[in-house]
């Protein structure tokens, strides 16, 4: 398991995603008010914030991976 730092960072991240999704669907909302129903900004706030959060992890798998990647390079060329 890892430390508590690290769980409070995930939470962190989490709530900054969700809090990001949030804003996205209440921009989409207030522009397009005819096309988006404000009875779903909720729904839409938290699959979007999801969808952000996932992307987030993502990003940060492929960064770890290439990460190790180049210092796996690195070690060769010593």
């Amino acid at each position: 398991m890892g430390s508590k730092a690290a769980l409070v960072r995930e939470w962190i991240i989490f709530a900054i995603s969700l809090g990001i999704g949030g804003h996205l669907v209440l921009a989409i909302i207030l522009h397009r008010p005819e096309q988006w129903p404000w009875h779903r900004a909720g729904t839409y706030a938290l699959i979007t914030g999801f969808a952000v959060y996932g992307m987030v992890l993502l990003g940060r798998s492929l960064w770890w991976f290439l990460r190790i990647r180049s210092a796996g390079r690195a070690d060769e060329e010593r």
